[in-house]
This record gives structure tokens, C-alpha cells and sequence, in this order.
């Protein structure tokens, strides 16, 4: 199966929590709620420098596509 780079998410459990999961590498998880990250990767210490230095650009592009994704409902 194909995944989309990005998904959204939610969960009653958490109502005001907005998720997007990124399913490439490094995968993650975002809370837009809170900008909470949890990273579905071990990462060794060279890992964490290059990370660092992507993990601005993923969060972004994670943000962008949320905001194009609600843009569409309002359509």
C-alpha cells in the first residue's frame, strides 16, 4: 500500500489535539495543539545533528499541508 506523506488525525480522547503523521523518514507525529513532536525513529548521535537541521522543514511542510487540508473543507 501507498501512503501519502502527510495523514491527519484526531482522537475524541483528545479533543483539542490536531495530529499529522508524517509517514516517510524520519517519521513522526505533531500535535499542532501544542507543537508536541514524537519522533517514530531511534536516531543515533550523527543522526540527531542531520535531523535537527531537517526537523525545522518537516514541521513546516506539516503545518502547510494542514492548513491546506482544512482550506478545502471550507471550500
Amino acid at each position: 500500500m501507498e501512503l501519502p506523506k502527510f495523514l491527519l488525525g484526531d482522537n475524541t480522547d483528545y479533543p483539542n489535539g490536531i495530529y499529522i503523521v508524517h509517514t516517510e523518514f524520519p517519521r513522526f507525529v505533531i500535535n499542532l495543539e501544542n507543537d508536541e513532536v514524537e519522533w517514530l525513529e531511534e536516531f543515533s548521535k550523527e543522526d540527531e545533528k542531520e535531523l535537527e537541521l531537517e526537523a525545522e522543514q518537516l514541521i513546516e511542510a506539516a503545518t502547510a499541508f494542514y492548513d491546506r487540508e482544512v482550506s478545502r473543507y471550507d471550500a
